[in-house]
């Protein structure tokens, strides 16, 4: 018997808006989200999305945070489960970049998400609602319910 699919696979832009000061309603909703994963302990994560948010609080959002600030902020996230992209998960994310018509990165957000076994993408960046190989998209900052 296999276990629940009931993990919540984090988007770099849903972590991103939960640090940018600048987010407005989306860094609430963002906060929201996340402390609710904190709280229900379904967080899941990769290496990819580790790095992207990292480079983007750092350097792309308009009130950048300090670097001791990220590697804290990186440093409790690593204590959700992380899926290491590997060579593997390149070849995984080629298959559904050419199966779902995404480009590559996204792929490998999908692949990660699917083999984190999550039940749940959290995204602004995939239609609210689709379904890539058994992973739900949800959308925190659409307008459905």
């Amino acid at each position: 018997m296999s276990a629940p699919r009931n993990k919540v696979f984090v988007d770099t832009n849903v972590l991103v808006y939960a640090y940018d000061r600048s987010a407005g309603s989306k860094r609430e909703t963002a906060r929201e989200t996340v402390m609710e994963l904190w709280r229900n302990r379904r967080g899941l994560i990769s290496t990819q999305v580790l790095q992207e948010f990292s480079a983007a609080v750092l350097s792309k959002i308009p009130r950048p945070l300090g670097l001791e600030t990220v590697k804290n902020v990186v440093d409790d996230l690593l204590h959700w489960e992380v899926v290491v992209n590997d060579g593997r998960s390149v070849l995984a994310a080629l298959d559904v970049q050419f199966r779902h018509r995404l480009s590559f990165w996204d792929a490998l957000v999908v692949q990660a998400a699917v083999r984190g076994g999550a039940a749940v993408l959290c995204s602004e960046d995939f239609s609210d609602g689709r379904v890539f190989e058994g992973v739900r998209v949800m959308n925190p900052f659409s307008a459905s319910p």
